[in-house]
């Protein structure tokens, strides 16, 4: 029997870090194990609050030991301010992976939407509803960010069925 293949998705953010672990079966089964969101309080300085993502992000990978990571990437935001910030607590999710040594997916909001509902251009709800349905849970998972990242969990795993095809 094959072992299943641990991944964490990442919705980052500065103020909310979306986690989420599932367990991949092979085959499209997957299983929800976790998630939550790493929240850091807005009077912290950007530098105290990406220490904190990262600490947390590691005790994560300590706790749940993934052996792989799906990642939002950054795609369209109207305030540069919030595109700069939220590529820093990126970057620093990035590199807490690559430190541990896993093996890391990199996939933009079209492709979750796609991975997810199998529509692209799905709107926020329809995604929250497909992730109840695929990992059998009894409601959206709140706050939106873990949600969001159970869906790049999801991602990241039928991303490795196209890759082993």
């Amino acid at each position: 029997m094959v072992q299943p293949v641990r991944i964490l998705g990442i919705d980052p953010g500065t103020a909310i870090v979306g986690w989420a672990v599932i367990d991949d079966a092979g085959g499209g089964r997957v299983a929800h194990v976790a998630h939550g969101c790493i929240t850091t309080h807005k009077d912290r300085t950007d530098a105290e609050r990406l220490v904190e993502i990262a600490q947390d992000l590691c005790d994560l990978i300590a706790q749940y030991r993934p052996q792989e990571v799906g990642i939002e990437q950054l795609f369209y935001f109207k305030n540069q301010k919030t595109i700069i910030t939220v590529a820093q607590a990126r970057g620093v999710a990035l590199l807490a992976a690559q430190q541990h040594g896993l093996v890391i997916g990199e996939y933009t909001p079209l492709q979750i939407k796609q991975a997810v509902t199998g529509n692209g251009r799905a709107d926020k709800r329809q995604v929250q509803e497909m992730v109840v349905r695929i990992y059998g849970l009894k409601s959206i998972p709140q706050p939106d960010d873990a949600a969001d990242a159970l869906a790049v969990a999801f991602c990241h795993s039928a991303s490795r069925v196209m890759r082993s095809a």
